[in-house]
């Protein structure tokens, strides 16, 4: 099937106040267009030169989340632009992006990374470390101002074992709603993003409100990796 077919099946499945975001990592501009032509407006990069290349080049009414692992030292390339950013896992990349924002005179949205995979490779926070962040940005409302933590963000471990999977879901679930009573200037948790082409529909039955879909929208991935990684 062509992009517009499947992102038009997708669609279909997803239930109202489910966000897709569609992972155009590696994938050429023409594709990326097609998707856009057929009403897509959310994309996700993991790289960040990939996507300053893609911002630069495409409608300026697309929302770019940045669902990679972000390095500290490259938030100030997509600070002037980026909607949302998916996978931030520790307070010194919080207060740099939130650094970078204030250049650019914007708040930037941001999702806290937990880590629920049995994988070591991993990246994220435990959920002690998780709840030093929200009290840290709680009580710090002076040092964060241009930064709003709008939800959670987590990968299930690796496997086949459906019900593993879902007992991670479900976990990052469970912590979500512990969390999301708190309502700050900056800190309000709405997005819960969880779920990816093989499990999307498991991650939506466990609460996901936002699923990062790639390969089922555009085929499989490119064994091109752009140069410079993220």
């Amino acid at each position: 099937m062509s992009i517009t077919q499947n992102l038009t099946n997708i669609k279909s499945q997803l239930p109202e106040g489910v966000t897709l975001v569609a992972v155009s990592k590696t994938k050429p501009i023409s594709d990326l267009m097609e998707a856009y032509n057929a009403g897509q407006r959310i994309f996700g990069e993991n790289y960040v030169q990939e996507l300053v290349d893609k911002h630069e080049q495409m409608p300026k009414d697309i929302e770019w989340h940045f669902i990679g692992h972000l390095q500290s030292r490259k938030a100030k390339l997509i600070a002037p632009f980026v909607s949302l950013i998916h996978g931030v896992d520790s307070l010194k990349l919080l207060e740099e992006i939130n650094k970078q924002a204030q250049k650019n005179n914007r708040i930037v949205d941001c999702l806290l990374q937990v880590h629920i995979a049995e994988e070591e490779s991993k990246f994220g926070l435990n959920e002690q470390e998780l709840d030093e962040i929200l009290k840290q940005v709680q009580n710090d409302n002076e040092n964060f101002k241009n930064i709003r933590i709008v939800g959670l963000m987590g990968m299930a471990t690796f496997t086949d074992n459906l019900n593993q999977i879902e007992k991670e879901f479900k976990q990052l679930k469970t912590i979500f709603d512990k969390y999301k009573q708190i309502d700050t200037m900056n800190i309000k948790l709405q997005s819960l993003s969880m779920g990816m082409s093989g499990d999307y529909q498991l991650a939506i039955s466990c609460g996901s409100t936002m699923v990062r879909i790639g390969s089922s929208i555009f085929g499989n991935r490119s064994p091109l990796t752009p140069k410079g990684g993220n």
